[in-house]
């Protein structure tokens, strides 16, 4: 994880974390999860503050977060008390099981990496995969090079071959979209994978 964006998180976890439960909730991506997703263990890597894995685990999904920042898995953790949250950080992942999961979301994390990060990212998240297991990446599109805001968050530009060239034959993409969230406003890139 790229080293001041994990600090703008640490510094200001409750604030980030208020500002997405503002937010509306991630209707369109919901309805993929519902339509890809088969029940099982599922992993939610950059969970952040845990929105998105109170989701899962409330539509029967054997949820488990993922995050970087210990602010935000801090936020995670009280507002979620029956749910597991651990500190793990791409592209390595240390720590968390290989082809343990039937389910990975990945929900607009990888654009805070170096780009030169990215592949070595993709092959840890789908590493992660049981044999036909569907991973879940998104990411903000960043035109153009990449950016930081005002408080030091990377929005890194790459190109989506970055990420594609990492599946294996006999992955299958399901779902592949670029388009403005509902819940964001921001410009978004979608996958859907199946893994072989």
């Amino acid at each position: 994880m790229d080293a001041a964006t994990l600090a703008a998180y640490d510094a200001d976890a409750a604030a980030y974390a208020a500002d997405w439960l503002a937010q509306e909730p991630p209707e369109d991506m919901y309805a993929l999860l519902r339509a890809h997703f088969a029940p099982g263990p599922t992993a939610d890597v950059g969970c952040g503050a845990g929105r998105d894995t109170a989701w899962l685990a409330a539509n029967g999904f054997d949820a488990r977060g993922f995050d970087a920042s210990t602010g935000l898995l801090d936020q995670a953790r009280a507002a979620h008390p029956a749910l597991r949250f651990d500190q793990a950080a791409l592209p390595e992942l240390a720590g968390v099981a290989r082809g343990a999961f039937r389910n990975v979301l990945c929900e607009t994390v990888v654009m805070h990496l170096d780009p030169a990060l990215v592949g070595a990212s993709v092959r840890s998240l789908l590493s992660l995969l049981r044999p036909g297991g569907t991973l879940y990446l998104s990411w903000r599109v960043t035109d153009g090079e990449g950016k930081r805001d005002p408080v030091g968050r990377l929005y890194a530009a790459f190109d989506k071959r970055t990420v594609t060239d990492e599946l294996a034959p006999g992955d299958t993409i399901l779902h592949d979209e670029d388009r403005i969230s509902v819940s964001s406003g921001k410009r978004v890139q979608r996958l859907v994978v199946r893994r072989a």
